[in-house]
């Protein structure tokens, strides 16, 4: 991959609405090459859609993502692929990774409220017949997402007085 694409790239990841003549200047290129470059990362399935970040607790949607940390048996010519197409295919799911360690893989999900979690990973997840275990974990607060920290603290900068 060419320096120019992977800097595209970098820049879209932190900004995807960025004008394309913003990115030209940039870049010293034209408008029209960034444009072309872009629609070939497309076509090429190299940029995969484009996502909005939004911090939910300042919503009053109610909103509760879990991690699920999942134990299966690889299908035999197949690995773990057939099972994570079955578990990707839910609409409560977000993210399938393969993972290395103690578990195979990580789903996470989110739902309505934890409850509604639960149901999914006892009805739906657990039941498949590769699972052999299941472990949630509950997002209390996000700080940091995709590179963007939710809430900055800010340090106390009074002055101290004393009697």
């Amino acid at each position: 991959m060419n320096k120019m694409r992977e800097i595209i790239l970098e820049i879209l990841e932190k900004n995807s609405k960025i004008n394309p003549s913003d990115l030209a200047v940039m870049l010293g290129s034209s408008e029209t090459e960034i444009v072309n470059e872009i629609q070939k990362m497309e076509k090429e399935q190299v940029i995969c859609g484009y996502h909005t970040l939004i911090n939910w607790d300042k919503t009053t949607k109610d909103s509760v993502t879990a991690l699920i940390e999942v134990k299966v048996t690889p299908q035999r010519g197949e690995g773990f692929d057939r099972i994570a197409e079955r578990i990707y295919r839910f609409h409560e799911v977000k993210a399938v990774y393969l993972m290395s360690g103690g578990f195979d893989l990580t789903v996470i999900i989110e739902g309505s409220t934890m409850k509604e979690v639960a149901l999914f990973v006892a009805q739906k997840l657990s039941t498949l017949d590769s699972v052999l275990s299941t472990s949630t974990h509950f997002v209390l607060k996000r700080y940091k997402d995709h590179g963007l920290i939710f809430e900055e603290h800010k340090k106390d900068e009074r002055m101290v007085v004393s009697p």
